[in-house]
């Protein structure tokens, strides 16, 4: 099972249209996906909270958004989430690279991997910690709840969901 290509498949099932990214190693063979994927518009962002600023527009325009990120970006947009898609109803699914969990090897890394699952929780952002083989359909469930409540959604791969573990 190819873990990006499992997350691809789970985006191509939800519609998503339209994504707006920041680099990560572990997203970089899915960037490279929807880079190549003429219904998906790719757009690649400096900061998080400008991919959520974006995406925002995006779904008003009438399209169906995905912010891909590493969670180290989490607490860059938590006042965006907050302030302008949870504030007003914007549904948004995050799929982010959950780094600094057991085996990291950079250790800048742990504080916000240890932070990101309380920050969601926190701002009452339900997410969802697929295994590679579950990845397609929870990447569509995640979706279909983002719409249905108005509200971001994350899915969080982390580093063994990277190795198929």
């Amino acid at each position: 099972m190819n873990p990006s290509l499992a997350v691809y498949r789970g985006l191509k099932r939800a519609g998503i249209d339209f994504a707006a990214s920041v680099p990560c190693v572990n997203l970089q063979e899915l960037l490279n996906l929807i880079g190549g994927d003429r219904e998906i518009i790719h757009l690649p962002v400096t900061r998080e909270e400008e991919g959520v600023g974006i995406c925002a527009g995006a779904w008003i325009g009438g399209r169906r958004p995905a912010l891909l990120m590493q969670n180290s970006g989490l607490g860059n947009c938590i006042n965006a989430l907050a302030s302008l898609n949870i504030l007003y109803g914007i549904p948004l699914l995050m799929i982010i690279s959950h780094r600094g969990g057991s085996g990291e090897p950079i250790v800048a890394q742990v504080p916000m991997g240890r932070l990101t699952v309380p920050l969601l929780d926190a701002m009452c952002v339900r997410h969802f910690q697929p295994q590679p083989d579950q990845a397609e359909e929870t990447v569509g469930e995640a979706w279909s709840c983002a719409e249905a409540a108005g509200r971001p959604v994350a899915v969080l791969l982390d580093g063994q969901f990277w190795r198929g573990k």
